[in-house]
């Protein structure tokens, strides 16, 4: 089998990560970050669509299976390198100016609550041009916005292949309002982070 082509994205600006996923959001996680090295350059944050009346075991199960340490992210919490955060359910996650998290309960956006919206948007503002935002598969319209932020504070933007999304709603709807850097496959995804690894390295 061929090897996967790594994206042409100059990557040794970039100082953290933003990921958005819903409906087939674990296995798209799974895909791209199982296998990247320890340590990593980056933090990885991410908002999965999960259902706020239970508690989430995205975390034990990322953190079975990866390198980095993995944690559900806390209020006031300082964001640090090669660790990936995650959402908790039923909060809004937000990157302040100083690059902690804060956590807010505030109305559901896109019918969503953490939103990838706000999570984007925010750290959109914190990090600048040093950010790369990837958004991947999902049922709603939830980080079109954000992403479109992104872009706008100068930095890279990446949308799964909606041909190869298990719902393509999400990607396609950010597609459509603002033409990413690159659109890519969860294998191109993955080999973007590891150019990442290497290139800050």
């Amino acid at each position: 089998m061929p090897s996967t082509p790594v994206p042409e994205l100059d990557t040794r600006a970039i100082q953290a990560v933003v990921m958005g996923a819903s409906a087939g959001g674990v296995e798209a996680l799974l895909k791209v970050l199982v296998g990247l090295p320890a340590p990593y350059p980056a933090p990885i944050i991410v908002v999965l669509h999960l259902p706020e009346d239970r508690p989430s075991l995205l975390s034990e199960i990322l953190a079975y299976r990866l390198s980095v340490p993995v944690f559900e992210a806390m209020d006031k919490q300082p964001i640090e390198p090669s660790t990936v955060y995650i959402a908790p359910p039923g909060y809004h996650l937000s990157v302040e100016s100083d690059h902690s998290f804060s956590l807010s309960g505030e109305m559901p956006v896109n019918y969503s609550r953490p939103s990838i919206d706000v999570l984007m948007g925010s750290a959109a503002d914190a990090f600048g041009a040093g950010l790369l935002g990837i958004l991947m598969t999902g049922a709603n319209h939830d980080g079109a916005e954000g992403m479109a932020h992104i872009k706008a504070r100068g930095g890279w933007t990446v949308v799964q292949s909606p041909e190869q999304a298990q719902a393509a709603t999400m990607p396609s709807a950010a597609i459509r309002r603002q033409a990413p850097d690159l659109i890519l496959s969860l294998a191109d995804i993955h080999a973007l982070l590891l150019k990442l690894g290497r290139d800050r390295s």
